[in-house]
């Protein structure tokens, strides 16, 4: 039972980051809520180490295959991220903001990781930051006014992904913290999945504007003038 839950785990987290950089590459956005995506990076950049420290373990070689994978996420992010900002947000508050968000989150795992140990660190950093994405994911959706840079097979994988493991350690395992944040990831992801499934297809109306970015690209949703008549 063990073996097999940690395998639908790693199944499924492989394809929502795999799934992630593709819906990324494909519509020229990013698919992953930048704060979540610097807490995932930095987990598995993290605890990769960690592993390989002590010899190499199959988990440390997944962290390492979704790490890679989260570097495509964080290209497409950089790529595309500021265009979906409001105009004021030039190119070095984007790369002062994207830093420091970086940051954030190698700081947070590391200052788990000094007063949890890796043991219990890895579990309680993971189920906390899995219950922000889930959060973020709905107001990603709310955001871009429909699932736009989203999609189903990433709910799906990022909801089995999260209970498998939830099974594991808060079941059988008995942690009780692990189960409570187990189970409203789970509450947030199916409603994330049911905004995907029952909500519109697309994206309301927007007026705001022209972008005003200097990226050359309407922002999301917002609505170019047309050029005045030639005289």
């Amino acid at each position: 039972m063990e073996l097999t839950l940690t395998l639908v785990s790693g199944l499924a987290w492989t394809l929502v980051y795999v799934e992630a950089a593709r819906i990324g590459l494909r519509d020229r956005t990013y698919a992953m809520p930048v704060a979540a995506l610097g807490l995932n990076l930095a987990w598995e950049a993290t605890y990769a180490v960690n592993d390989f420290r002590t010899g190499v373990s199959p988990q440390g070689v997944v962290n390492v295959v979704w790490a890679v994978a989260d570097l495509v996420i964080l290209y497409t992010y950089l790529r595309h991220g500021r265009a979906e900002l409001p105009g004021f947000v030039t190119r070095p508050l984007f790369a002062a903001w994207s830093a420091l968000v970086l940051g954030a989150g190698f700081a947070v795992q590391w200052l788990f990781l000094a007063h949890f140990g890796a043991h219990d660190a890895s579990r309680y950093s993971a189920f906390l930051q899995n219950l922000l994405m889930s959060g973020l994911f709905i107001a990603l959706y709310a955001a871009r006014r429909g699932p736009r840079g989203q999609s189903l097979l990433i709910a799906v994988a990022k909801w089995l992904g999260t209970l498998a493991p939830t099974v594991l350690f808060g079941v059988l395992e008995g942690s009780g913290f692990v189960l409570g944040l187990g189970v409203l990831c789970c509450v947030f992801d199916l409603a994330y999945i049911g905004l995907l499934v029952l909500g519109p297809a697309t994206g309301g109306p927007d007026t705001t504007g022209p972008d005003t970015t200097g990226s050359g690209t309407s922002r999301p949703g917002t609505v170019k003038s047309p050029p005045a008549p030639s005289r």
